[in-house]
């Protein structure tokens, strides 16, 4: 199998090896993101940022606008104006060149048609799009920002990724049949807009278990099945998309790229922690924990998230 270039930080780390970076000089790949701050640190620019270093690239974060939010619901959100969002990505693009572009949530039709126009000023730049929940918006504002999404941005999108429920209700609004969509035909769906590829996540499936699969319009590229956790987790879909972009930026192939992003997510959501009284935020860092602490019933609790070191710096 080949050597992925994101891996070896989280392996060396959770072994408790050092990198020798002094004998490495390689550059780690660079990821642009567009998304909000969440002030809880359990979703946007927080958990891009968290994630694409844990898997050993470098994040280029334009701030796209803010949440006014608690780790139990979003009460608000405070958009940029586009021509500040669009500033602050191509001062720096043009000092840094960039491998992969993730977009998370940029808050309005505006801040899409900014994102989009530099997308396509840097078109041969992998980008991945990400579709948050946006129950919590008012139902004209969710229905603009997604038209929006779909005419500007994923024209610009190499993978897609969401939940079945959330990208079911976006892109097959008329679905009628009494059987779920499935993940082939969302991407069929998606493909209407020019997207190559969609990761659909959370598929339910019996006894307790989801199911991730990365589809194109003719086919399941792969599946991936994971049991469900009795929680309810803040910043998931943002974990995995941003994880998933860094493995791209770092020249995954990307089949292999969703398998071991979705293998973070797992250990990510498995060490998830709970700082506040609302949802369980995944724990991104959870490879930096001394490995000598003795979980509870006296054994040492041991790493089950592994992926393979490579020629990066890390």
């Amino acid at each position: 199998m080949p050597q992925t270039k994101s891996a070896s930080r989280i392996s060396n780390l959770a072994s408790g090896e050092a990198a020798d970076d002094a004998q490495d000089d390689t550059a780690s790949a660079c990821v642009m993101v567009f998304n909000a701050n969440d002030p809880s640190g359990g979703a946007g620019l927080s958990a891009d940022l968290m994630a694409i270093a844990s898997v050993g690239a470098h994040a280029l974060s334009v701030v796209t606008g803010a949440y006014a939010r608690d780790t139990s619901e979003i009460f608000d959100h405070f958009a940029m104006d586009d021509e500040a969002v669009s500033e602050q990505a191509r001062v720096i693009l043009e000092d840094v060149p960039v491998q992969a572009i993730k977009v998370g949530f940029v808050g309005t039709p505006e801040n899409l048609s900014a994102v989009s126009e530099l997308a396509s000023d840097y078109s041969e730049v992998p980008l991945v799009a990400y579709m948050p929940d946006l129950s919590w918006w008012q139902e004209d504002q969710i229905d603009a920002y997604q038209d929006a999404c779909s005419e500007l941005l994923l024209p610009q999108a190499t993978v897609l990724v969401g939940n079945h429920s959330t990208l079911s209700r976006w892109l097959l609004p008329e679905w009628s049949s009494e059987k779920s969509p499935s993940a082939r035909d969302i991407a069929r769906a998606a493909n209407e807009f020019g997207v190559a590829y969609t990761l659909v996540t959370g598929i339910p499936l019996p006894d307790q278990f989801i199911d991730n699969v990365l589809a194109s319009p003719t086919a399941v590229l792969c599946s991936h099945k994971f049991e469900r956790f009795e929680a309810t987790f803040s910043g998931a879909g943002e974990t995995l998309s941003a994880a998933l972009t860094a493995l791209i930026a770092s020249e995954t192939e990307l089949i292999e790229a969703v398998a071991e992003a979705l293998s973070y997510l797992d250990r990510c959501l498995e060490d998830g922690y709970r700082p506040g009284m609302g949802n369980v935020l995944p724990d991104r860092l959870f490879w930096a924990q001394p490995e000598d602490d003795e979980a509870e019933g006296g054994e040492a609790h041991e790493s089950s998230f592994e992926i393979s070191p490579n020629d990066t710096r890390h």
